[in-house]
């Protein structure tokens, strides 16, 4: 293969920059580059180790660098790979990557970094996956469910019931060849147990991914209200910053604002959105609308009050929204005097948390209710197999449904031949989780999703 160049850290001003090189000529590339403060022949220099030096251009200093050498088959990609430690201003890392691209090196694709370490077998293609879950981890469980599948978890579990699935195989094979010792009987039934195993241990992985996806997308949570109730402050308040404008001026916010917080290690998308009102504006009639929609998509619902003053039609409107949906009643500003009659939002039976945006009053509550609605606590993590990619758990809904129809062979007495067409389908769809037997266009859409440089 080529040897690859990109830049590792991400884009702007910090203390350390990144380079990174892989391939078998990445030495050759760098040395054209880079002069040693005490030189030293890359054949003495051993893997995890790092020189001191300069990038030049010529006799021209770039800059002063530390530079790591890995080698093959010790490195990240399985390759031999350096990685140039510069300061971190992307004027520097940029011609430091062009320096490496002039004498050699062509430029990374996305993922191609660790595309190598799959295909060079260092990782499968599930743990591969792993690595742009933990980049985008938004919180320390969803980023502990990552590694664990990182170590390899989730692909002991598929290989264990590949080989299940293999062994049952092998038992049709020897029923078919020797026919004579009528084994039939007896490998139906063996099949059946081991079938049923199976299901136990797919399943497990199917119910698994209710907590992987809370982890790995958060909980969408709309902020809906009339205008000036309290739903800019509320955000505010959460986020303990002046993320959204609050002025006494009715219909401020027009657009969506979205903001990530976690609660017992979970992330919730928090979207406040424009005062829920029969808007004259032509803007604000399009906010009016796309909070409505918001509200639809959400998987909860905090619909706010001011009991300060009388509920109205607004109001009115904004309970029917919450009617068969998972909801939680803000009452806001318990710090002034209540105007509000309760009663019609009593009857909706929502759980309902007293809070004041000013003085901070009920905020714990409300994060101890949405923890309650969704049984975050319940979340264990540690040690646990968590599906959390959308792309595994059809898979495992593929080879599911395969197996029910290779009971139903063996149920409705047909030939156990057939069986090992709907086996051969389970061991071929799990194959894709791992890697194993995914195709190509499968493997390109997963890498183009990673950064430049990883």
């Amino acid at each position: 293969m080529n040897t690859i160049a990109a830049i590792s850290t991400a884009p702007g001003i910090g203390g350390i920059g990144i380079i990174r090189l892989s391939g078998e000529d990445c030495f050759k590339v760098l040395e054209k580059i880079f002069v040693q403060k005490k030189y030293q022949n890359i054949k003495d220099i051993k893997g995890y180790t790092i020189k001191y030096g300069n990038i030049v251009d010529g006799k021209e200093i770039i800059d002063e660098v530390l530079v790591s050498y890995f080698k093959s088959p010790n490195s990240y990609t399985s390759e031999n790979m350096c990685e140039i430690n510069s300061h971190g201003g992307i004027v520097i890392m940029n011609k430091i990557l062009d320096l490496c691209l002039k004498s050699g090196a062509k430029l990374a694709e996305p993922g191609e970094f660790t595309k190598r370490a799959f295909l060079n077998g260092r990782m499968d293609l599930s743990q591969a996956e792993a690595v742009i879950d933990i980049i985008n981890a938004k919180t320390d469980k969803e980023a502990k469910v990552s590694i664990e599948q990182l170590k390899g978890n989730l692909s002991e579990k598929i290989d264990k019931i590949r080989k299940m699935i293999i062994s049952v195989m092998a038992d049709i094979e020897a029923s078919i060849d020797y026919p004579e010792y009528d084994l039939e009987e007896v490998t139906n039934a063996r099949i059946l147990n081991v079938l049923n195993d199976v299901d136990n241990l797919l399943d497990s992985l199917e119910k698994s991914f209710y907590n992987g996806k809370i982890l790995r997308e958060g909980i969408s949570t709309a902020i809906i209200g009339r205008p000036n109730a309290g739903k800019s402050s509320l955000l505010n308040v959460i986020l303990n910053e002046e993320r959204a404008i609050v002025t006494d001026v009715e219909g401020t916010t027009r657009d969506t604002i979205e903001e990530f917080i976690s609660i017992d290690g979970v992330p919730l998308k928090i979207i406040d959105t424009a005062g829920i009102r029969n808007a004259n504006d032509e803007v604000e009639k399009i906010g009016v609308k796309k909070a409505k929609e918001i509200a639809e998509k959400s998987d909860i619902i905090i619909a706010i009050f001011d009991i300060n003053k009388n509920l109205n039609e607004e109001d009115e409107q904004i309970l029917k929204l919450l009617e068969n949906r998972n909801a939680i009643i803000i009452l806001n500003k318990v710090d002034l005097e209540r105007k509000a009659d309760l009663s019609k939002i009593m009857k909706l039976q929502k759980p309902i948390v007293k809070i004041s945006t000013k003085t901070r009053e009920g905020i714990d509550v409300l994060y101890r209710e949405i923890s309650k609605l969704f049984n975050l606590k319940e979340i264990a993590i540690d040690g646990e197999t968590v599906v959390s990619n959308i792309r595994h758990k059809n898979i495992i809904i593929n080879s599911r449904n395969n197996l029910n129809k290779a009971r139903e062979t063996i149920m409705n007495n047909m030939p156990i031949d057939i069986i090992s067409t709907y086996l051969k389908e389970i061991i071929e769809e799990l194959g894709k989780i791992t890697g194993e037997t995914v195709t190509e266009d499968v493997i390109a859409e997963i890498f183009s999703k990673f950064c430049l440089g990883k």
